[in-house]
């Protein structure tokens, strides 16, 4: 026998608006690591990120009657953890490095192109990006979301998306210098 389909986001967030306990539980199991590695990459720090992403479910839980499923629910999702962890930013001192021991990172196939140095120097000049660039450098290209979807999650438009994104990938270049050639190994 097939296991049967997985239940939709969509229908989980109604059923968990209406006060399905397990129905957000499911929610919470199926976004939690997504969640994460958003607030982990604005933040820079583990605690934080586990902080930002415990505040965002309990905003989630709160604002879930209002939901109007205008967006997808991960989409909805990445937004109060954007947003949340903007908060975190903003409420301690200026930028604080992405330390390579406390990123929890594990490269994908980046990995096997450039060498661990490389990755490390590269999370620690995204770390250093202004936060209003490092976020949509994120989201795009760490966690796969469309322009569409970065662009709904930070509340702007298709062309204003491109334009931050082509600006935070001249200042990681920038950032980069001499210390990153790709290709080299």
């Amino acid at each position: 026998m097939s296991e049967p389909a997985p239940v939709p986001d969509k229908e989980l967030a109604v059923r968990a608006a209406a006060g399905d306990h397990g129905a957000f539980d499911t929610l919470v199991r199926r976004h939690t690591a997504r969640m994460y590695r958003v607030a982990l990459r604005i933040t820079g720090s583990s605690a934080e990120a586990e902080d930002v992403v415990q505040e965002a479910w309990l905003s989630a839980w709160r604002a879930l009657p209002a939901f109007r499923h205008e967006s997808a629910v991960s989409t909805w999702l990445y937004r109060v953890t954007t947003n949340g962890a903007l908060g975190q930013v903003r409420r301690r001192k200026p930028t604080v490095p992405l330390d390579e021991g406390d990123a929890g990172v594990v490269p994908g196939p980046e990995g096997h192109v450039v060498s661990a140095e490389q990755v490390g120097a590269v999370l620690r000049a995204i770390a250093e990006l202004d936060v209003g660039q490092r976020i949509p450098l994120i989201l795009r290209e760490f966690e796969g979301l469309t322009y569409e979807e970065v662009a709904e999650v930070l509340e702007v438009g298709v062309p204003a998306l491109r334009a931050r994104l082509h600006r935070a990938r001249v200042a990681l270049l920038a950032k980069l210098g001499d210390n990153f050639r790709p290709g080299e190994r």
